[in-house]
């Protein structure tokens, strides 16, 4: 026997791409999230693509994977979405010793993150009461 099939958790005008594992801290990964959040699904890739920062090409890749899984395989229209979520998590830390003077030692943490991002179809009212009205 198999398990249960878990519900989708996700409307059906939206759509995510996880990313796991990525090796930048949740702070940094924030800043490029917090850039792209509620923004145009085609908007933020040319925001991502002209980033300095480092991590905005992983951002990119996973938003890209996002807008693909919309397309493909809930039928949405690609011309109407938006970043509805990006959501970002800690995940593991390595911990590393740098050598200090007199026989000491100190402590470096290598921080891990995860990357959510949910688009969602917008719906076009205005089209809607533009049509009604003519």
């Amino acid at each position: 026997m198999s398990k249960p099939q878990h519900p989708r958790g996700l409307t059906d005008s939206e759509a995510q791409a996880i990313t796991r594992n990525i090796r930048v801290s949740p702070r940094k990964l924030n800043e490029v999230a917090a850039m792209i959040r509620g923004a145009k699904a085609q908007d933020a890739v040319a925001t991502l693509t002209f980033s300095k920062r480092r991590i905005a090409q992983t951002v990119k890749k996973t938003l890209e994977s996002a807008i693909a899984n919309a397309e493909n395989n809930h039928q949405l229209d690609v011309d109407r979405l938006v970043v509805s979520h990006a959501e970002v998590g800690r995940a593991i830390v390595m911990k590393r010793f740098h050598a200090r003077g007199r026989g000491k030692s100190s402590r470096i943490e290598k921080w891990f993150s995860h990357l959510k991002i949910v688009v969602a179809e917008q719906q076009v009212a205005k089209a809607k009461s533009e049509a009604e009205a003519a």
